[in-house]
């Protein structure tokens, strides 16, 4: 009676271990609801790979608040990828954490202030992309050497680059922002990136060979397989219904004889609430008319699929459980089947997680 994640574990543990072997140096990503897995899933499977004898040494996590529940699990390095600021949540990490941490530096006046606080503190540099979200620009780049002069403890663990999603090659821009670090003339040969393909990562390291190059991986590790997942929810009940008959919390009624499906996984799951895709191409924005034409007129189209194909809300889903309408025809799955839900992994909680 539950929203259920089911992992077909010897396929995704291969998946998991071609991504590593394939790429040297890589760092997995465990943030947020950990791609659906949980963190602390995620953290294990982490350290798992390291003992595979992989040369994994290291994870990044998304927030300091985040630290408490990977670091008993992984016994390597804590990226954090959020920047340090001198205010919050950076200034309360575990003292007994301190020598895992890597804190990610975005600001000249914050790398100051951290190393007044923290003179032996570990940290990357960020620099600004493209994507002008966090980052020091080629002046600050160069205004740290002073900085750094000025605490001799200070541990520099390389330069950190996030780039946007968008599609081509981000091959010049990367390496125009190394070629500012060797200008800058900082004592670092290490380069940690996101987001590059296979291609660009050979590339990057057959143009920079003195420099280690470390890529961030986040789903292309944990969801690269989506055959080795699915997500699947429980009927809980089947009501025939007659056209005109009221059903649910708002006294909807039914547009022709069919069977309302009250199936688990609802708003508490990350069910019907979708974060917004930005997609600008003429295909996205008619699929988005479309879909906002059928909330118009009260048909929305549900993530749970009977058949194969995707069945309609009855009413906006609850917060543990969905109503579906189902129209005469089509089968009618029982109480206590199970039934297909396509969701995005990075926004849902399941209520279960099992490795078949």
């Amino acid at each position: 009676m539950s929203l259920t994640l089911t992992v077909d574990g010897e396929r995704w543990r291969t998946h998991l271990r071609r991504v590593v072997d394939a790429n040297p140096g890589l760092v997995p990503v465990v943030k947020g609801n950990g791609y659906g897995f949980t963190l602390g899933r995620l953290a294990r499977k982490s350290q798992w790979l390291a003992d595979q004898g992989t040369g994994l040494d290291t994870i990044a996590v998304g927030t300091y608040a985040e630290l408490p529940e990977v670091a008993t699990r992984f016994s390597g390095d804590l990226l954090v990828l959020t920047p340090w600021r001198p205010f919050g949540a950076g200034l309360e990490v575990d003292p007994a954490l301190a020598d895992r941490v890597v804190h990610t530096v975005s600001r000249l006046e914050d790398l100051d202030d951290l190393l007044t606080r923290e003179p032996r503190a570990r940290f990357v540099l960020e620099q600004v992309t493209s994507m002008l979200r966090h980052g020091l620009g080629t002046r600050d780049l160069w205004a740290t050497a002073a900085v750094l002069a000025r605490h001799r403890g200070a541990r520099l663990e390389g330069i950190a680059l996030h780039l946007p999603l968008a599609q081509g090659s981000h091959l010049s821009e990367v390496s125009r922002l190394v070629n500012d670090v060797v200008a800058a003339g900082l004592d670092t040969s290490t380069i940690w990136v996101s987001h590059l393909t296979a291609d660009e990562l050979a590339s990057l390291r057959a143009s920079y060979a003195d420099f280690t190059i470390r890529p961030r991986v986040g789903t292309d590790l944990w969801l690269g397989d989506r055959g080795a997942l699915r997500v699947s929810a429980t009927v809980l009940d089947v009501h025939a219904v007659e056209r005109g008959d009221v059903f649910g919390y708002r006294g909807r009624t039914a547009p022709k004889q069919g069977h309302i499906l009250v199936v688990s996984g609802g708003t508490a799951h990350g069910i019907g609430l979708e974060a917004p895709l930005g997609d600008s191409s003429i295909k996205g924005r008619a699929a988005t008319l479309a879909r906002g034409g059928l909330d118009a007129v009260g048909f929305v189209r549900s993530p749970f699929s009977i058949d194969g194909k995707q069945r309609l809300f009855a009413e906006p889903p609850h917060m543990q459980a969905s109503m579906l309408f189902l129209p005469h025809g089509p089968r009618v799955p029982a109480v206590g089947d199970e039934v297909d839900v396509r969701v995005r992994y990075t926004a849902t909680a399941f209520d279960r997680v099992v490795l078949a």
